[in-house]
């Protein structure tokens, strides 16, 4: 089931399933006619970097040997469809697209087992980890770099564990073209072992992400480009930039 948060023509929320259309309530909705939200509301996105030895490759640093932490807060949300405004007065001014797999928490959790992991996941969906390069080099926290105001899309859908291959293709394209491609089973580290290892540190609330990295290809935005993130099983999460 692809699951998608959305605001009806008379202005409710709603959740319905995401098929051709969107069912909810006996009813049908076109996509194009609502306003979709982000699947989840989390407390905070927890995000994992160089979970892809190409990425850390092209990063020119090492793979690390345990999953490398850093936190988004909820400002940082973004949903399908959204313009994202760039920051400003960046040196350098240089943001890059970063598309991850998401896996969403469904139920209070702590000290989670491996063997346990995939059974407190509400299911997955798609987030783009826009960074902001120029200034994510000068500082150790990530503040400006990371958890600026809409650096985190993700959408369009929360899709159940089984709706997503153990190899899911991970893409990204930028005004149509290719930037990224890769499969999850590529990962360094996997989903139940990077539940595993946030929860021995934050308790996860529902609606909670974990962000699991992203491949090769990272690259600039600019203002106008419209992005296409997909992740096999979840589908396409759009968004645009602005300067």
């Amino acid at each position: 089931m692809r699951r998608v948060r959305f605001r009806d023509p008379a202005g409710a929320t709603r959740t319905g399933e995401w098929t051709d259309a969107i069912e909810c309530d006996g009813r049908s909705y076109d996509p194009a006619a609502v306003e979709v939200l982000p699947p989840c509301e989390p407390t905070k996105v927890v995000c994992v970097g160089r979970n892809y030895v190409a990425h850390a490759d092209e990063r020119g640093a090492d793979v690390p040997d345990r999953p490398l932490l850093f936190l988004k807060p909820p400002n940082a949300v973004a949903s399908h469809g959204a313009t994202v405004t760039l920051p400003t007065g960046v040196a350098g001014n240089r943001i890059e697209h970063e598309v991850e797999l998401g896996a969403v928490v469904g139920e209070r959790c702590r000290d989670v087992d491996p063997a346990e992991a995939t059974g407190v996941l509400a299911g997955y969906t798609v987030m783009n980890d826009l960074s902001n390069r120029d200034d994510q080099r000068r500082e150790t926290n990530w503040v400006r770099g990371k958890a600026f105001d809409g650096a985190a899309p993700i959408g369009p859908v929360l899709a159940t564990p089984e709706e997503v291959p153990d190899d899911a293709t991970v893409e990204c394209r930028v005004d149509g073209e290719i930037r990224q491609r890769a499969s999850r089973e590529q990962m360094v580290f996997s989903v139940p072992e990077l539940v595993s290892e946030v929860s021995r540190f934050l308790t996860l609330e529902p609606g909670d992400v974990i962000a699991t990295g992203t491949p090769k290809g990272v690259g600039p935005v600019e203002d106008g480009d419209r992005l296409e993130l997909t992740v096999e099983g979840v589908g396409t999460l759009q968004h645009t930039v602005r300067a």
